[in-house]
């Protein structure tokens, strides 16, 4: 019989702190009010972002680098074209990630697009130093994306296709978003300066930054 005190049988009550069980990493899930909330702060970062982004003259990776990018071509606000470019990706999001995700995505464009409006008729910045505008404003951005992704929600276009590709195998969000920023600000060469693009680049380096320092699994107890 194993010994009382030393053996196996040993209670819970002398057990150390390493023989306890870890709490689960689940949490419970975000209510509709948390939710409500989160996709109207990650609209409200992207939004600023936006506008920081757009009075320097940069583009960004991501569909925020695509809006931007036809925002120079196109006169309309950044934040409407953002929700025209991501109308093909709700189908896509409605697939591949269920209904839930694709109505949040929905209801995230509908506030960038609205959002964008406001915007562009009550806040005006004249000038910005493209620095603080790649790094603040890809940071913002970042942070916004996280946001909604915490909450099972997306903006949409390649967001839809990292958050699919994590959940499915595990890849970083932050990884895959540096290869789909490659393509898209190749395709801004011809709009934009040679700076302009260095400084591009880094937006888009600090919007992946976020999500890859941030959006790994084991880091978030809610769902």
């Amino acid at each position: 019989m194993p010994d009382p005190i030393s053996g196996p049988s040993m209670t819970a009550a002398t057990a150390s702190p390493a023989d306890t069980p870890p709490p689960s990493p689940i949490g419970r899930p975000h209510s509709l009010l948390e939710d409500a909330y989160a996709i109207f702060i990650g609209c409200a970062l992207l939004i600023v972002g936006l506008v920081f982004l757009k009075a320097a003259g940069l583009v960004t990776g991501g569909i925020a680098g695509v809006a931007l990018l036809l925002s120079y071509l196109i006169p309309l606000p950044a934040g409407v074209l953002f929700t025209l470019v991501n109308i093909p990706f709700f189908l896509f999001a409605h697939k591949v990630m269920g209904a839930r995700f694709a109505v949040k995505t929905v209801l995230v464009n509908i506030g960038i697009g609205a959002a964008s409006a406001i915007t562009r008729v009550s806040v005006h910045v004249d000038s910005v130093h493209p620095a603080f505008a790649a790094l603040v404003g890809g940071t913002v951005i970042g942070m916004g994306i996280l946001a909604l992704a915490r909450h099972q929600a997306g903006v949409g276009g390649t967001g839809v296709i990292t958050i699919w590709l994590y959940r499915k195998r595990g890849w970083n969000m932050g990884m895959t978003q540096v290869a789909l920023d490659v393509f898209i600000l190749s395709m801004a060469i011809p709009v934009v300066t040679g700076p302009q693009m260095i400084w591009s680049a880094i937006s888009a380096a600090a919007i992946s930054l976020i999500l890859f320092a941030w959006h790994r699994p084991g880091l978030y107890m809610g769902r």
